[in-house]
């Protein structure tokens, strides 16, 4: 059985420390952390201005930065071998391409929110699984930023995280061209430990939801069937939520009740929305349950939502089906795929005794049907971003 640890965050950054300046022959000024995140429920609700229940993982990307004098910005990735270097002005839409884009981004997006971007060596170490569905590419961002922030001598209060989240959001859609919502970059900036965060797309509204997991594990499974954000699924997805919102004559599916969305003329188009309502009515639910230690309620909730995301919204695969169907035929309370879709991971919740006999029973099952060995990670609710 292949299980991810997160790290030692201190050790991970005196590391990052030290291959910063075998790779700039210059110290690090500060070493910025942000969480990948599992999200319990609420899918492709975010931009739909939705509620959602996502959560920080222990799991993060690391970047070392300094500043530079000349006005230039210089990225490299323990993971890749691809680097960007370019002025400030060049890390807008149309600049940086591939992780970079995501990375390099932020500046001009910080830029853009007024903040006064110095030149930067930047080397990333990321821990959080890439195309895994656990949001990477916004623990890349926020951990850039908040590194820059620091840089620019701005601390982390309320406001400034805030403006981290929206520059995030911004590199995302505008430079890197993933037509998400904010759900990864909120969570990966206000994410608290012991707790879920419940945030409200249509107010701007976030709560941390204390989790009452006494004698359970929330066991995040990557299926190895990578994503990618910008290969068009997820944009269609959205394409068809904007064009059931017009047929409705409703701002967004928030508004819309399930009642006018099965009237939609177009049987896809249909379907889509009625994930998006039915699925942003779970959010609660699955929050009070959560806090009360309701595990019947979350099952059926969990059910529910897989059952959506794979016949309404097609976002799931055989994989993310089997893993989530031998989750519970193995002793697990609950089990549902997990972000955008397309491939990833699935989230159960299950009782402590039986995670080993869980990640056997899916381990075994993947290796019969030949599917790729999936990994497995223990999501422990975390922390935000902030810097080491």
């Amino acid at each position: 059985m292949s299980q991810l640890a997160p790290g030692r965050p201190d050790q991970i950054a005196a590391d990052l420390r030290a291959a910063f300046e075998r790779r700039y022959a210059a110290p690090a000024t500060v070493v910025g952390r942000a969480p990948g995140r599992v999200n319990l429920i609420g899918e492709h609700t975010d931009y739909n201005r939705g509620r959602v229940l996502p959560l920080a993982l222990p799991h993060a990307t690391y970047v070392a930065a300094a500043p530079r004098t000349d006005g230039r910005a210089r990225f490299a990735s323990l993971q890749d071998d691809a680097t960007w270097e370019g002025t400030l002005a060049e890390a807008g839409p149309g600049g940086p391409t591939g992780w970079a884009a995501y990375a390099a981004g932020v500046l001009w997006a910080l830029g853009e929110a007024g903040i006064e971007v110095p030149g930067v060596d930047v080397l990333v170490d990321g821990r959080v699984p890439l195309g895994a569905g656990l949001s990477s590419s916004a623990a890349l961002e926020c951990s850039v930023a908040v590194a820059v922030l620091a840089l620019a001598g701005r601390d982390l209060d309320a406001a400034t995280r805030r403006l981290a989240i929206d520059a995030c959001i911004r590199a995302e859609t505008e430079v890197a061209g993933a037509p998400t919502g904010g759900m990864d970059q909120t969570v990966a900036v206000l994410g608290e430990p012991g707790a879920a965060l419940l945030v409200d797309f249509d107010t701007d509204e976030t709560r941390p939801v204390p989790l009452a997991l006494d004698g359970l594990t929330l066991l995040v499974t990557d299926t190895r069937v990578s994503h990618e954000l910008t290969d068009g699924g997820y944009a269609a997805r959205r394409a068809d939520c904007e064009a059931a919102a017009a047929e409705l004559g409703v701002p967004s599916l928030r508004q819309a009740d399930l009642a006018a969305v099965e009237r939609i003329s177009d049987e896809r188009v249909r379907a889509r929305a009625r994930h998006v309502v039915t699925e942003t009515d779970r959010v609660l639910p699955v929050a009070e349950a959560l806090t009360r230690g309701d595990r019947d309620a979350v099952a059926e909730l969990f059910a529910a939502s897989h059952a959506s995301m794979r016949d309404d919204f097609e976002i799931s695969c055989d994989e993310l089906d089997a893993a989530v169907a031998v989750a519970v035929e193995a002793g697990a309370v609950g089990a549902r795929m997990t972000g955008g879709g397309f491939g990833g991971s699935s989230v159960a919740l299950v009782p402590d005794e039986r995670v080993e006999a869980v990640m056997r029973a899916i381990d075994t099952e993947f290796a019969l049907r030949g599917f790729a060995a999936p990994a497995h990670l223990v999501a422990v609710p975390s922390a935000g971003a902030g810097t080491l």
